[in-house]
């Protein structure tokens, strides 16, 4: 029998990146499992390496601090049992825009879009390399609407589904797949911790059914995977709108709306 690869998954204490340390040693595969909470990923490492007799390595790390995310991009780099990188480490940042810290949305953009390109980087040439590898990038349905306010973490959100696209057209053909997963509202700490009370929210997906339905996409290699979204048709109709638009972009004269009025 072949032996599995090994997953490397951010933001793994809890939620999103813990179910999928779950799902993934279900299926067989060794874990390296990365987030700030030791205790927490000893805990849940102990439990999969009882429940399914997989290897677990537990890597502590802050992915905003530059010396701790580079020893995170060298095991990346070195080990070649890593096949598949789940970027799912984030955070958000409560209140509108003008009272969110300075400091804090800096933050914030390093953990959602520098730390997890990154990662991407250290990685993606030894699959490139190797003619095989996945990288799974966690955004959000938030990055396609602004108008929800959440303004610093839509962009971010956005920067990842643009970044997964980009990089779905250049790695596939060395036999790399990039799958962007976009979550709407999901059970998980990410709302205590950005100061919301998940009390007083609308009903919300369930962490394992978010993942389950993820891992279906990336069984079927979609680019894109959108949980939510029952219509497939909406999104393959903003595809088709968005390609349609590309010619347009390379006119050498502004469209007759822009004519001087002068």
């Amino acid at each position: 029998m072949a032996t599995q690869s090994s997953v490397l998954i951010t933001g793994a204490s809890t939620g999103i990146g813990a179910t999928y340390a779950d799902r993934f040693a279900r299926r067989g595969h060794g874990l390296v499992l990365v987030a700030r909470d030791k205790a927490r990923m000893d805990e849940l490492a102990d439990r999969l390496r009882r429940d399914y007799g997989v290897a677990v390595d537990v890597l502590p790390a802050d992915l905003t601090a530059p010396d701790q995310i580079r020893a995170v991009e060298t095991r990346l780099r070195d080990d070649d049992g890593i096949g598949i990188l789940v970027n799912n480490a984030g955070a958000n940042v409560g209140g509108g825009f003008v009272a969110q810290a300075t400091d804090d949305v800096e933050r914030l953009v390093t953990l959602n879009t520098t730390a997890l390109v990154r990662l991407a980087s250290a990685v993606a040439p030894r699959f490139a390399g190797a003619g095989a590898g996945a990288i799974v990038n966690i955004g959000s349905v938030v990055g396609l609407v602004p108008e929800f306010g959440m303004s610093v973490y839509g962009a971010t959100k956005a920067f990842v589904l643009f970044l997964s696209q980009g990089l779905s057209h250049e790695l596939s053909p060395k036999g790399v797949y990039v799958q962007a997963v976009l979550p709407s509202a999901t059970r998980t700490e990410l709302w205590s911790r950005s100061g919301v009370d998940p009390a007083a929210l609308p009903p919300m997906m369930e962490v394992g059914d978010l993942v389950d339905a993820a891992l279906a996409g990336f069984d079927r290699r979609e680019s894109v995977t959108i949980p939510p979204l029952h219509d497939a048709g909406q999104w393959d109709a903003f595809q088709a709108a968005r390609l349609a638009m590309i010619p347009g972009f390379a006119q050498v004269h502004p469209a007759p709306r822009y004519a001087s009025a002068a």
